[in-house]
């Protein structure tokens, strides 16, 4: 997979934030990890506030990228079911970091339920 670069000199740290980097990637890639394969509409419901518009724009992206894998399960009525590939998988150590760094450094709005108690993701 090849990252634009940004400046003159190629820098792992920022090819790596260009590919994550967007708001909502970390989180379908987490959402696929912690569920595994699931429908356009099961991963919307998993992800709060996202619009139908941006979750499909992130998964071209991500699709793009080599991240996600779709795959048609049937014409009618369409529906498609979303993977991570083996390239999305090895970003687990990077997802469950971010997940665990947030819980130990940053706390919610009390009016906000927290989403999972702690980011554990085991190899498959």
């Amino acid at each position: 997979m090849t990252v634009e670069q940004v400046t003159d000199e190629w820098c792992p740290i920022t090819a790596t934030a260009a590919v994550i980097g967007k708001k909502w990637r970390p989180v379908i890639i987490h959402r696929l990890l912690e569920h595994g394969t699931l429908g356009f509409s099961a991963l919307q419901n998993e992800i709060d506030g996202i619009s139908s518009k941006v979750l499909s724009e992130n998964l071209e992206g991500l699709e793009e990228l080599d991240l996600v894998d779709r795959a048609i399960v049937s014409e009618k009525p369409f529906r498609v079911e979303y993977s991570l590939t083996d390239h999305g998988k090895s970003l687990r150590p990077i997802i469950a970091a971010m997940g665990n760094w947030g819980l130990q450094h940053l706390s919610p709005p009390e009016e906000i339920p927290v989403y999972g108690d702690a980011i554990v993701l085991v190899d498959d």
